[in-house]
């Protein structure tokens, strides 16, 4: 006499379908000492709703002709999330990232807002998962939903590629050291600010804003520099280099 499926919440509420013979007329199906509530029946088989419960308990169902043999449930608990390894990745989604937690392990489905992906379960503390695009920009809730239930409380943010449309002054000493406003859009998730390949401190002002201080240039000599602002989403480069100049000789 199969079960299926043979876990479910502590809280109850699995709909649960008991297989077998002579099962017409069931009058109760047992979890542990709880009752069940049925909601179909046939010859065959008896559908049921779960108690609440918890551990390992027997599942029997009695019709006139006695009780049957007993089968085995075991309640699992909701889900806790932890950490996400990224909160942040493009509006495109296809970003792989990892849910560490507790009870991860029957996890059947991670909802980023209303976009849901299947995971792939590493352990019952850490699942990987693919994110579905988003609908917009903006910060999401993830839903992590398992046997034991679903749990919530995180959140991630779908961002856009940055663009950059200039940046000031737009010239200085090789030696670095110029502080830099540079101007765009999608900027407030930035990540790195490069002027020819060498990283660049900064500061995120706002959305449209990145302060940042230019580095020497990785020869001391002068030259153009490709200016370039990366978020989790992407990278884009001025329009225009910024030019490092030479020092004064005498």
């Amino acid at each position: 006499m199969p079960i299926s499926p043979n876990q479910g919440s502590t809280g109850g509420g699995t709909t649960v379908v008991i297989t077998g013979t002579n099962l017409a007329g069931a009058t109760a199906v047992h979890f542990g000492s709880k009752l069940a509530t049925i909601t179909a029946n046939t010859a065959t088989s008896v559908t049921v709703t779960s108690p609440s419960g918890t551990g390992v308990v027997d599942v029997t169902v009695t019709t006139p002709g006695g009780t049957s043999n007993p089968l085995q449930f075991f309640y699992v608990g909701a889900p806790f999330k932890s950490a996400l390894s990224a909160s942040s990745g493009p509006l495109v989604g296809g970003n792989t990232i990892t849910i560490t937690g507790t009870g991860l392990s029957t996890a059947t489905g991670v909802s980023f807002g209303a976009n849901t992906a299947v995971p792939t379960i590493v352990s019952d503390s850490t699942l990987t998962v693919v994110v579905p695009a988003g609908a917009a920009v903006g910060s999401v809730g993830v839903t992590v939903t398992t046997a034991g239930g679903s749990n919530n409380g995180l959140s991630y943010t779908y961002v856009d590629v940055p663009t950059v449309s200039g940046f000031t002054p737009t010239s200085g000493p090789a030696s670095g050291g110029t502080a830099v406003t540079i101007t765009g859009t999608n900027l407030g998730t930035t990540q790195s600010v490069a002027f020819g390949g060498i990283a660049a401190p900064f500061t995120v002002v706002n959305s449209t804003t990145v302060a940042a201080v230019t580095p020497p240039t990785a020869d001391g000599q002068p030259g153009p520099a490709i200016v370039t602002v990366t978020n989790p989403a992407g990278s884009a480069n001025a329009p225009t280099q910024f030019t490092y100049l030479a020092g004064p000789g005498i």
